[in-house]
């Protein structure tokens, strides 16, 4: 009897024990959810600024004094919270054929929602695990934490093609001087600067003392030099807009109606009607596969668009193009060029496909169809491209999914003097999706300091300039047409010039500075030491 309370003593504690673990890692699971679900409105169409430092700061709080696993859970949970929420659109594309792809829709959301937080999870672990290899103030680990942050976002862009979608850094697009840090940092630098910022309110919360009071007021501080260096940039002087007129053409046709056969004609003939509405124009745009066919192969279509350009003006259109060999077939999501001679100008093949939209990945291995209508998966093309147009500025061109990507929209070796996006969202409906992605469109306007021109089927169409500034709009669901000037380029920004050596050098500088701060601390802690000691 005496070993069984003894035993007792000694098991009871360590079960109570875990049992406080237990609960203490479900409680920090839970906020981090939380906290990733609000980033969602932080970013457009919602931008509530307040709300990116509850959420950081929240998340850099609650991964003190963990291990590594309960660091990666915290993390994941983050994770999952925010792309839980923040990614849900992407069902709607499996209902626009639900009786083939709605059973899948919430599974796919919540697969891929769980796979794309394991990089909050990398962030949290590096964080963690660098942070207990030295003692370090409140201010040092505050910068580990949002160079953590921005590592795992680089990698979320990168690894596996990537899909940088609603990166931190995002909560500034509408914020017109905020979001122009950018131009020199890109938006991966922007993300850094975000988190930094964001997580010292958590960071003032852990310090003590004098230290707390300076790291309360730098959010502040960050905000105003942030502001500041954005002002500057928008006060410059722009250069003379080329002397170039634009028409946008949104035709509003639903998904699930633009590829049946029967709707093809009407399709065609609503965007011939759209685009010989009364005005001046020269330079007509239409949407990604705004053409339901094979246009090249379609020689008296391309006779009723030329018939319908004005004498000088140019098309540039989404269209399908395939290639026939005696092997195979192979089929690329292209914007091809016309003019009034009812001849092709020149193209451009989209380069960066989106998995399972339009191809297979491990295709043989995985019994998964693709989303949309089609014989086979898309080629992609060798990347991007600078379109020469009869007397028109250069023109680089990205469709849909590939303006998400920084740095890689804009041929360095020829410098365009826009960039126009073709886009078809009408996977998406009604949702936050097309806002969001809108915002990806601006961020690359600041980034590359060139106007972003979008044609979208259901919306969003709009004109950006060079500093991310919306210059005209057509919503989602709405059809009609946007005449408009062509903004003005800029000269190439630093992030243009550099792309993302430019965020190295920024994490540099701002660990040389930390590090700095820190040794002093820790020398001005030993001296007052040493001095008390010494009486």
């Amino acid at each position: 009897m005496g070993q069984c309370a003894a035993s007792d003593q000694v098991v009871k504690p360590v079960i109570l024990n875990c049992f406080a673990l237990r609960k203490r890692l479900l409680s920090r699971m839970t906020l981090g959810f939380a906290a990733g679900a609000l980033t969602v409105l932080t970013f457009p169409p919602f931008s509530i600024l307040l709300l990116v430092p509850v959420a950081y700061s929240a998340l850099f709080v609650g991964l003190r004094d963990l291990s590594f696993g309960r660091a990666f859970l915290v993390g994941w949970a983050f994770g999952l919270g925010q792309f839980g929420f923040g990614i849900s659109w992407i069902a709607e594309s499996f209902y626009v054929e639900p009786e083939r792809f709605g059973a899948l829709a919430i599974p796919a959301v919540a697969g891929l929602s769980a796979g794309l937080a394991i990089f909050p999870a990398i962030a949290a672990v590096l964080f963690v695990e660098i942070a207990r290899r030295g003692a370090m103030g409140s201010l040092l680990a505050c910068l580990l934490f949002a160079t953590s942050w921005t590592a795992a976002e680089w990698l979320r862009g990168h690894v596996l093609t990537g899909f940088p979608w609603n990166l931190a850094g995002y909560a500034l697009v509408d914020y017109a001087a905020l979001r122009q840090p950018a131009a020199w940092v890109g938006s991966y630098g922007l993300s850094f600067l975000t988190v930094f910022v964001a997580a010292l309110p958590g960071a003032a919360l852990m310090a003590v003392g004098r230290q707390r009071l300076i790291i309360s007021l730098m959010p502040l501080a960050g905000i105003v030099t942030m502001w500041a260096v954005g002002t500057l940039r928008l006060q410059s002087d722009a250069p003379q807009p080329p002397d170039v007129d634009l028409r946008i053409v949104q035709g509003n046709v639903p998904q699930e109606e633009k590829w049946a056969p029967e709707n093809r004609e009407a399709t065609f003939a609503l965007y011939l009607e759209l685009s010989t509405q009364p005005g001046d124009f020269d330079v007509l745009l239409w949407p990604e596969t705004a053409f339901p066919g094979f246009l090249d192969e379609d020689a008296q279509a391309r006779s009723r668009i030329a018939a319908a350009l004005p004498d000088g003006s140019v098309l540039l259109t989404g269209v399908p193009d395939r290639v026939l060999s005696e092997d195979d077939t192979r089929y690329f999501n292209t914007v091809q060029a016309f003019d009034d001679t009812n001849e092709i100008l020149t193209g451009y093949a989209k380069h960066h496909l989106v998995p399972f939209g339009e191809y297979v990945p491990f295709r043989g291995w995985l019994p998964i169809e693709r989303l949309t209508a089609g014989l086979g998966d898309f080629t992609p093309g060798p990347g991007p491209r600078t379109l020469a147009l009869p007397g028109m500025p250069l023109v680089a061109v990205a469709i849909c999914y590939e303006i998400i990507f920084p740095g890689h929209v804009v041929d360095d070796m020829f410098r365009p003097d826009w960039i126009f996006n073709a886009t078809n969202d009408s996977w998406f409906g009604t949702s936050i999706g097309p806002e969001q992605h809108l915002a990806s469109a601006r961020m690359r306007a600041v980034e590359e300091g060139l106007p972003v021109i979008r044609a979208a089927n259901t919306g969003i169409s709009a004109v950006i300039d060079a500093n991310g500034e919306i210059i005209a709009r057509l919503d989602t669901g709405e059809r009609g047409i946007i005449d408009a000037d062509l903004p003005s380029a800029q000269p190439p920004t630093p992030y243009a010039l550099f792309g993302d050596w430019m965020l190295l050098a920024l994490i540099l500088a701002s660990w040389s500075w930390a590090l700095a701060a820190n040794a002093t601390a820790n020398y001005r802690r030993m001296r007052k030491t040493v001095m008390q000691r010494c009486g």
